[in-house]
């Protein structure tokens, strides 16, 4: 994977990109693409007004955070305050938000700017992206075929470069399946590392909010900033925060044990075992 995201914070805070125009690039490829795409059901009209806010910082020489104007996409099962989230069902398509969600607090607190809410299959109970409310969303990878779910916005989203990084959430895949259908970073994180307080859950007991990411690095710089606990939830991991972006240096995957599940040959297309099988060799050779 490439380096596209820290290579954008880099320009941001070199002054070389404005955050206004970072987000304003953004809102521009959703109004060219999302008609057909279906990623985002509602935008941020506030989006350019943060970025401002954060260029003016900038100028200042003030700390913006690690998120400085990126643009950020949230699945529409979090609260963001003033915008709606509609589980991509019509039964709380006119639930607005009163509140942010502890990670969107996070991340808008490290200097990200939530562009708007992202697709999803209905109540996050799917795996396709085909049963949102809204409208199914297309995978931009493979135009006609479907993303993946439930986040299925989020990971389209990255895919189609509408966005910067995005939140989703996984039960039983929701991050995963988008991510590997759309040729995307996704991570579900440990259970308990990233707190759910916002979250308009599937199931409490197995569900964590996660990134979405064109990068690696983008992925661990997300995560970083989401994770760690808080007094207000009390099913969480004791951990005060996480640091990953400087573990990415040095030697890979050297020395790591990766596991392989074979009874996923038995249920697989030989196709796609083939593809799996060639990244396991891969990892082998750079010597996990």
């Amino acid at each position: 994977m490439g380096r596209e995201t820290l290579e954008k914070l880099d320009a941001i805070r070199r002054g070389e990109l404005s955050a206004v125009e970072n987000v304003r690039r953004a809102l521009e490829r959703i109004k060219k693409q999302d008609k057909r795409i279906k990623a985002f059901i509602e935008l941020n009209p506030n989006a350019l007004a943060e970025a401002e806010a954060i260029d003016r910082m900038l100028k200042r020489g003030e700390r913006v955070g690690k998120l400085a104007g990126l643009a950020i996409g949230v699945k529409s099962n979090l609260n963001v305050t003033g915008l709606r989230a509609t589980c991509a069902s019509r039964t709380l398509e006119d639930y607005v938000s009163t509140y942010d969600a502890e990670v969107v607090k996070r991340v808008r607190a490290e200097g990200g700017i939530v562009v708007g809410m992202n697709n999803m299959d209905e109540f996050a109970c799917g795996s396709s992206g085909e049963t949102s409310a809204f409208g199914p969303t297309d995978n931009p990878a493979a135009p006609g075929h479907i993303p993946g779910g439930s986040s299925s916005g989020g990971g389209a989203t990255i895919a189609a470069g509408l966005c910067d990084l995005c939140l989703g959430t996984d039960t039983g895949g929701s991050i995963r399946n988008p991510a590997s259908h759309c040729g995307v970073v996704g991570v579900k994180p440990t259970y308990g590392l990233v707190p759910r307080q916002g979250l308009i859950d599937l199931g409490m007991s197995l569900d964590q909010i996660g990134p979405i990411a064109p990068d690696v690095q983008g992925a661990a710089l997300l995560l970083e900033t989401i994770a760690g606990k808080t007094p207000n939830e009390c099913v969480m991991l004791d951990v005060g925060r996480v640091s990953y972006m400087s573990r990415l240096e040095g030697d890979g995957v050297k020395g790591m044990r990766i596991g392989v599940s074979p009874k996923f040959a038995e249920l697989t297309d030989p196709a796609v075992m083939g593809t799996i099988d060639g990244a396991v060799e891969k990892l082998r050779d750079l010597g996990a």
